[in-house]
């Protein structure tokens, strides 16, 4: 597949449809995520700019189902694969 039919990587993006940083066409490529030099597959949203991502708090979830997510900070590299 050609780089020209991906769209460009958002600085912002975010796994959940309800959020205003979702990007579908994103998601339908495979996209990886380097966070601090080591690739992460837990990232549920990440910014570039401000240097950060979230991740799933072990297996606890608010009071409406969702995944509680902590804010790790570091240097934050998006690709796709």
């Amino acid at each position: 597949m050609s780089d020209t039919a991906r769209p460009e990587l958002p600085d912002h993006l975010s796994i959940d449809p309800r959020s205003p940083h979702h990007v579908a066409a994103v998601f339908e490529h495979d996209i990886g995520i380097r966070f601090n030099g080591k690739e992460r597959f837990d990232v549920a949203e990440y910014c570039i700019s401000e240097g950060w991502v979230k991740v799933q708090s072990s297996k606890t979830v608010d009071r409406r189902g969702q995944p509680v997510l902590i804010q790790l900070k570091g240097s934050v590299e998006v690709f796709y694969r």
